[in-house]
């Protein structure tokens, strides 16, 4: 047990899982070209929100068969946006395994009120099996759950001759998990993830399939503007060439451009993912060898490489119940917050009490292993701290 304060504190506290850390090196500098007070509409910005585009095609290693839009609202807006134009065909199935997966799945129960439509939810820490969805259905699911630390390994169990359309949400996985284009006809991610863009903001990418529903189907619902992908069952192409369908924040576009151009720079989508791997490693080699603390997600097989969720359970702070781990992890979490170790750092709101700390590509691996000395140190205070007050 680490009973002495570490020498070496992370040169980058910064472990929020959204917005997450900025990349290495980041300054203000990074958004010197932001033109202020310019139309988003000038001949310049246009070209940056191109070159938005384009960019993300190149680093994301997108094919050239699928249309990709900047979308308002974020990873939100950009699911929402897939759904609310593209359901209503065919029967639909939300699969969830976090926060923000069952969201989609009230949406679509509650606000679009399909008569076709199911939800199934799985408990924190688990998944649903891909074997037992039906992909002639329309599918909806979350590809890496941030809340709960579990994540889909691939696409091998969608069938390449499915009828439905399956709908992603990427958000925590884009830029840092391989991704099967042609197993995801819709693929939605936000700016503010594993590229430490700012929030407000969200990417949309639409496959072939997904095309053909826009250009042969229009759902019964009226369809607000900021979710109209197409009319009259023609395709808004000029969505997909940088004409956002709102006034988006040049400021932010400048942002996301600097984090492409350093995705680039160190070598692309396979640089990023190797970087948010050696990271999952050090904190799996942590937990190994750490006794009271465990992954939300208990199968290796389904955990998340950039949304490491953990658990106390040492027996004398388990046995006290939900309220007594909550307490606890509370403890440890302003502990490192007070001393600039770690921010952001404590579990979903919803999600149970614990530790959620972001391993992005834009985190560096030391300063993960030198929080992971500081967890030690914070526990055993934190042990030593609530068992004196309750004595």
């Amino acid at each position: 047990m680490q009973t002495t304060i570490p020498a070496l504190k992370p040169a980058r506290p910064y472990f929020s899982c959204g917005p997450a850390s900025k990349r290495p090196g980041w300054s203000f500098e990074a958004l010197s070209g932001y033109a202020a007070g310019r139309s988003h509409r000038s001949a310049g910005n246009r070209a940056k929100l191109r070159r938005a585009i384009d960019l993300t095609r190149e680093v994301l290693e997108v094919p050239a068969t699928h249309r990709i839009a900047i979308i308002p609202g974020g990873d939100t807006g950009a699911v929402e946006a897939a759904m609310w134009s593209l359901l209503g065909q065919r029967p639909v199935e939300a699969i969830a395994w976090e926060a923000f997966s069952e969201h989609w799945a009230i949406d679509l129960i509650e606000q679009l009120r399909l008569p076709n439509a199911r939800a199934r939810v799985a408990d924190y820490g688990e998944i649903i099996d891909l074997a037992t969805v039906d992909f002639d259905n329309d599918v909806i699911f979350a590809w890496n759950g941030t809340t709960s630390g579990v994540c889909v390994q691939n696409a091998d169990l969608i069938p390449a001759d499915r009828k439905g359309l399956t709908i992603c949400d990427a958000t925590s996985a884009a830029f840092a998990q391989r991704l099967d284009w042609d197993k995801l006809d819709v693929v939605t991610y936000s700016w503010q993830k594993v590229l430490g863009g700012e929030a407000s903001h969200g990417m949309l990418i639409l496959g072939p399939r997904a095309a053909e529903r826009l250009e042969t189907f229009t759902p019964s619902w009226p369809i607000p503007k900021l979710f109209r992908l197409a009319e009259k069952q023609r395709i808004l192409e000029a969505v997909f060439e940088g004409e956002t369908i709102n006034t988006p924040s040049m400021l932010c576009v400048e942002d996301y451009l600097d984090g492409l151009a350093w995705a680039q720079s160190i070598g692309g989508v396979d640089a990023l993912i190797a970087r948010v791997d050696a990271n999952a490693r050090a904190m799996s080699d942590w937990v190994a060898r750490t006794p009271w603390i465990e992954f939300l997600a208990s199968d290796p097989a389904i955990r998340s490489t950039t949304a490491t969720c953990l658990k106390f359970t040492d027996p004398a702070i388990t046995s006290g119940g939900i309220q007594a781990e909550a307490a606890f992890a509370a403890e440890v979490v302003n502990f490192l917050d007070a001393e600039g170790v770690a921010f952001d750092v404590n579990a979903y709101r919803d999600a149970p009490p614990g530790l959620r700390i972001w391993c992005g590509a834009t985190v560096d691996t030391a300063d993960l292993v030198a929080l992971t000395q500081w967890i030690d140190y914070a526990y055993a205070r934190a042990k030593a701290t609530v068992f004196a007050e309750a004595a």
